[in-house]
């Protein structure tokens, strides 16, 4: 005879979500979502946010692209610089138009949690959310009870994000243990000066071991697709400089002051 699984539980946290719940229809067969007067506000305090590896190229364009540590080499999208502000979202909360939005923004107010030593996954939702409303425009369930197409269409996204998310751990540990990963420094030369001054440190792909890999080496990453990836990581390292102009039009800042704890009223 069968026995019933028990419902699986969240335990945990979620980078981002502030009250994170499983989605069900006893909870929440009332609940759906409004879009938010200031739809990005939920991450207008962050100063970095995870990438997968299908993102980089699309990434590079507007962010730099950085790894969390040589242990773990989860990729990461920097937003901000020296204080939490995300400098891609403006004022009254929107997103700036024209930039890419990593897919772990685009998710929310969703993610997939998966059962810890297990093969089940349940979808969750962050109930703080501002969208999130008795009677939103946009239900999680319909009136049987069933998910609607919108939340079908969210649970894929964040479906499809997951398998993204496992391919990037598997290939960022093949990078890792090609010793490629170090730690690195971003800088620049005050105008006037002559000495160069350090205002980021960050672990990246150093170019040198790279151009030094053996043959082999060089072939195996070829291979498994990682070389695409690490050049545009390496590419995307000269955003650093728009970040800083990005932050000095924000707070409005002088050169001298571009690095200085910003005041927000």
């Amino acid at each position: 005879m069968s026995e019933t699984q028990a419902a699986p539980q969240l335990s945990g946290k979620l980078f981002l979500f502030e009250r994170p719940e499983l989605l069900n229809k006893d909870s929440h067969g009332s609940l759906g979502v409004n879009r938010p007067a200031r739809p990005f506000d939920f991450c207008s305090k962050v100063r970095a946010v995870p990438l997968t590896i299908s993102e980089i190229p699309a990434a590079m364009k507007d962010y730099p692209v950085v790894f969390m540590s040589i242990e773990d080499p989860a990729p990461l999208a920097i937003l901000g610089l020296v204080d939490d502000f995300n400098l891609f979202v403006d004022g009254e909360g929107q997103w700036e138009k024209g930039t890419y939005i990593p897919g772990y923004v685009r998710r929310y107010p969703f993610a997939l949690a998966s059962e810890t030593g297990g093969d089940r996954h349940a979808i969750v939702i962050d109930a703080a959310y501002a969208g999130v409303a008795e009677g939103g425009e946009t239900p999680f369930f319909d009136g049987q009870g069933e998910s609607t197409d919108a939340t079908k269409q969210a649970i894929e996204f964040c479906k499809q994000y997951e398998k993204d998310r496992m391919l990037t751990a598997e290939l960022m540990k093949r990078l890792q243990d090609s010793d490629l990963i170090q730690p690195q420094s971003a800088q620049y030369t005050p105008q006037g000066e002559t000495e160069p001054k350090t205002f980021a440190n960050y672990y990246g792909v150093d170019e040198k071991r790279l151009n030094e890999l053996s043959d082999d080496k060089f072939l195996e990453l070829r291979k498994t697709g990682l070389l695409p990836i690490i050049h545009a990581q390496l590419f995307s390292l000269t955003n650093w400089r728009s970040l800083m102009q990005r932050r000095a039009e924000r707070f409005n800042l002088n050169e001298s002051q571009i690095f200085e704890k910003a005041t927000v009223n």
